[in-house]
């Protein structure tokens, strides 16, 4: 978390109506929780939560040759991804590492893609020196961000948009909510079925509380969000994931598309390509850790011996589980399901084995399912 909060989001006096506590983060003052993190989580597992991502950068990125110019800068292969679908991508820089997790979407004559709130302006200056004249890239400052997670969620939300419960999972359009045209996706970080609400900023209040109003709906603050993502196994930017990351040590290899593994011409893909057919020395692992105490990020992956072989970088107590969760960096000899693992923090030494991920399953609504 940054030290300061020096901007406002357009909700703030709306969560500070509500009790909210504020904290510092991406440098705005972010509400981190309402009722308590436990029972905020287990409200969205069970029922419906709003969350205010509105620190979030949206994107417009349009022109003659918009497409071919961003798959110079992401692996995805956007001439295959249709109108009002989204797609999970990264930025990279030349030796594979993360600059951005992120997610775009074709929309009309443009594609929109929404960043992570910290690195926004970093992201936005990379793809302006990277992108060409003729391609125009614009930060959607007038627009806010809702996110609306949960098994109720799509009752709640087709109650004041109807349509949106036609969409699968990755699919967005534009709807009539509260009097407005809103672009909604049918996405999330939290593992559940749920939607992404864009909206002008002078306008969400009030669609924060045509929303709220719906009895299946809380407000629902960032502390929850981080642990809903956690047990989601979804890893989160300047944490599990940064330049010194590649997206095959990260398990994000279904990122990088079929056609652009092969053809190659984005950033780092003589590395990333190696790592595919060869395996990276380290990769992200999910741990399931013995007792009832967490361990958190920072601490470290030791062998037999005490030395540090790898990395902690997301961990906290699971509120589905009953039990402390965690994901790591470690050696590739370690990577297997069932490996022993062992984790220092503060002076002692936890035991842990590798699990699957995600630690609680996907709950997303695909056509058919």
């Amino acid at each position: 978390m940054s030290d300061a909060a020096d901007k406002t989001l357009p909700l703030n006096d709306w969560h500070v109506a509500r009790g909210v506590r504020m904290v510092p983060f991406a440098g705005y003052a972010m509400p981190i929780q309402y009722e308590g993190i436990m029972a905020e989580h287990k409200w969205t597992r069970e029922s419906a939560g709003l969350f205010d991502v509105s620190h979030m950068g949206q994107l417009v990125i349009a022109g003659e040759g918009a497409e071919k110019a961003l798959e110079t800068l992401l692996p995805a292969d956007l001439s295959i991804l249709k109108e009002g679908r989204l797609r999970y991508s990264l930025l990279l820089t030349e030796d594979g590492g993360i600059i951005d997790d992120l997610m775009v979407t074709r929309r009309g004559d443009h594609f929109y893609m929404v960043v992570n709130g910290a690195t926004k302006e970093g992201d936005i200056a990379h793809m302006a020196d990277k992108l060409p004249p003729n391609v125009v890239l614009d930060h959607m400052k007038e627009q806010a961000l809702l996110a609306l997670q949960g098994p109720k969620a799509v009752e709640a939300l087709s109650r004041l948009a109807p349509g949106v419960e036609q969409l699968s999972f990755m699919q967005g359009g534009a709807f009539q909510l509260g009097g407005l045209t809103a672009w909604i996706s049918r996405s999330g970080y939290t593992g559940e079925d749920g939607f992404e609400i864009s909206v002008p900023a002078t306008q969400v209040t009030g669609i924060a509380d045509l929303i709220a109003s719906q009895p299946e709906v809380k407000p629902i603050g960032l502390g929850a969000r981080d642990s809903l993502r956690l047990e989601a196994g979804l890893p989160l930017y300047g944490h599990d994931l940064d330049t010194t990351t590649t997206p095959i040590e990260a398990d994000l290899g279904f990122a990088i598309s079929k056609r652009r593994r092969g053809e190659g011409g984005f950033p780092g893909w003589h590395r990333i390509i190696q790592e595919i057919e060869n395996g990276a020395i380290r990769r992200r692992v999910g741990l399931a850790v013995e007792g009832r105490q967490p361990v958190r990020e920072g601490a470290m992956v030791v062998d037999a011996e005490g030395n540090e072989v790898g990395k902690v970088t997301s961990g906290g107590f699971s509120p589905i589980l009953e039990a402390p969760i965690a994901m790591a960096y470690v050696p590739a000899a370690l990577a297997e399901e069932g490996a022993a693992i062992s984790v220092a923090q503060r002076g002692k030494i936890f035991q842990a084995k590798v699990v699957p991920m995600p630690f609680v399953p996907h709950r997303y609504h695909r056509k058919g399912a």
